[in-house]
């Protein structure tokens, strides 16, 4: 999904933060290391079978023991690689290691660009999209979903935002903004701030998509684009990865919107894994999962929400 831009100073350092649902894919570019994050060990490798939740389980995905899940690794802290380049770290790797495992099954994680997962599982070549995707009535018609978390958009600038933006559409008419391709920012958010621009007459929001979210953050940085705007969560580790070369901009998260994991319209797999999830969300694991990957405690749903 990537084709990188490759400034090899600010390449190198902004490798070490890897940005939001997404993939060094076939694409193009690989996000190179990112920075050791805590080892994939946590509460999935102890998780003990859930055995309602398994019962639900389809035959064949139960034969195969395997839940093949995509990802796009460029969106720290949800998903991005190790120091090896190869290893897919991140929370929602994690979350699906234990949804897996409370399942008796293996998830086998692939990396994929984040525009491509959607369509990946409509072509049924993964059993579920795990990608920090936003549950919007435009998805909502063509795959289902599984939801975890509930989170808003914000924006990140250059350090110091020498124009002092901040997280409000009233101040981006005229800006430059990017995002990531397949976005919920830049599929829908971005156009309609720039929609209410013109309509009070003022200059539109110039949008520039990226492949993956390394490269919206990179652009910031090169002075290419006046702002990123994508998860504010996301974005706040993101730029605390950076070495001081980008920071999120003030302003409360835009539109907050419920994060969920991906799956085939009507797929048979759904009923289990909202099982396993509900197990996940009453049994102490998606707390401390949320603690491990720094994700704010106020994000999370409640079981059954």
């Amino acid at each position: 999904m990537r084709h990188p831009i490759r400034l090899p100073v600010l390449a190198a350092v902004l490798a070490l933060a890897v940005a939001g649902c997404t993939n060094a894919s076939a694409e193009g570019d690989s996000a190179g290391p990112g920075p050791s994050g805590p080892a994939s060990d946590g509460p999935a490798a102890a998780a003990e079978v859930d055995a309602a939740a398994a019962a639900l389980l389809p035959a064949d995905v139960k034969a195969k023991g395997v839940l093949a899940v995509a990802s796009d690794a460029s969106y720290r802290p949800f998903e991005y690689f190790d120091t090896d380049n190869k290893t897919m770290i991140g929370f929602d790797i994690d979350l699906t290691d234990a949804l897996g495992a409370k399942l008796g099954l293996k998830a086998d994680h692939v990396n994929a660009g984040f525009d491509g997962i959607l369509p990946g599982l409509a072509a049924r070549k993964f059993d579920v999209g795990a990608s920090a995707f936003s549950i919007t009535p435009e998805r909502s018609k063509t795959v289902d979903f599984v939801p975890y978390l509930n989170g808003g958009s914000g924006i990140a600038v250059r350090t110091g935002n020498p124009l002092g933006l901040r997280m409000d559409p009233a101040v981006l008419c005229g800006r430059t903004i990017s995002a990531q391709k397949g976005s919920l920012q830049g599929l829908e958010q971005l156009p309609a701030i720039s929609k209410k621009c013109t309509g009070a007459g003022k200059a539109p929001v110039k949008i520039d998509l990226f492949p993956s979210q390394d490269g919206a953050n990179l652009a910031v940085v090169s002075g290419r684009v006046d702002a990123v705007m994508a998860d504010s969560v996301s974005l706040a580790l993101q730029a605390k990865a950076s070495n001081g070369q980008f920071e999120l901009a003030p302003g409360t998260d835009y539109e907050p919107t419920p994060t969920g994991i991906a799956l085939l319209k009507d797929s048979p797999l759904k009923p289990a894994l909202d099982a396993a999830m509900k197990t996940v969300l009453n049994d102490g694991t998606m707390e401390s999962l949320m603690k491990k990957w720094d994700i704010p405690a106020g994000l999370l749903l409640k079981s059954g929400s």
